[in-house]
């Protein structure tokens, strides 16, 4: 289950990878635009004030997400619903597929995004942003926790090291779909404000996001002790300094146009 509040809790740092995603996409006025996974709805809202002439549709697998997004859009053109993006297919007026943090928690999605590619109208883009830090300390300490003996058995399997690409890949995948691509990756390094009476920053972060399957696998004295473990071993990884953390966070990005290649 998706927590809006908790995913919320860094909203600024988190929505920043989708406006500099956004600044890259060259449509002008696309007929319908849709946002694949828009979670709380906060920044579908900004693709209806970017194209005021589009109708912008949202959708996400989680209820909650889509009942926050329902109750807080302030653009009557947005339209949002629950759905599994493995699902989703694109209408034939369908200029503008913009899909932010997403990929990651679709197993072959490369395949999701070669469909998307021939499904969609001629000079239609496909914009995607996927977090490319699974080799980071985060995840290195949330997969060795996970491996653990206490945990191996009930976690093995649910936490993958690679599920998704590098730029070279992406581009590589959508050049062969018929698309001309611009693919990039941008490292940020967020500076987390750390209290001496709250959990660590980084452990914040991640129970937003990477600890969901987690969080569903355990039972409450399970989940207590997991945390606790992986606190200690972020708080060697991310020391506090200056009254922060500096983590570091990968992104990898690209936007495609559909059917370029045999224009060009």
């Amino acid at each position: 289950m998706w927590d809006p509040a908790t995913y919320l809790r860094y909203g600024d740092e988190r929505a920043r990878p989708f406006h500099d995603l956004l600044a890259r996409v060259p449509a002008d006025r696309p007929r319908a635009v849709v946002d694949l996974g828009c979670g709380p709805g906060t920044l579908t809202t900004i693709l209806a004030r970017r194209w005021p002439a589009s109708r912008v549709h949202g959708l996400d697998s989680s209820a909650e997400m889509v009942t926050r997004a329902a109750a807080t859009a302030d653009a009557p053109r947005v339209t949002f619903v629950a759905g599994d993006v493995r699902d989703w297919t694109p209408e034939p007026d369908t200029d503008l597929v913009v899909c932010n943090a997403v990929l990651q928690w679709v197993p072959g999605h490369r395949d999701l995004l070669t469909r998307w590619a021939t499904e969609l109208p001629a000079n239609a883009f496909l914009a995607v942003q996927v977090p490319g830090n699974f080799d980071a300390p985060s995840h290195r300490a949330l997969r060795a926790v996970a491996a653990g003996p206490a945990w191996r058995d009930t976690l093995g399997g649910l936490l993958r090291e690679a599920p998704v690409d590098d730029p070279v890949g992406y581009a590589t995948l959508l050049t062969a779909a018929g698309c001309a691509v611009d693919a990039w990756e941008t490292t940020y390094v967020h500076l987390l404000p750390a209290r001496a009476d709250a959990d660590h920053p980084v452990l914040a972060w991640m129970e937003g996001t990477a600890l969901r399957p987690v969080r569903a696998a355990l039972d409450a004295a399970g989940w207590s002790d997991f945390r606790t473990e992986l606190g200690v071993r972020l708080t060697e990884a991310y020391p506090v300094r200056q009254g922060r953390v500096y983590f570091p966070f990968r992104r990898v990005f690209f936007v495609a146009r559909t059917g370029a290649r045999a224009e060009e």
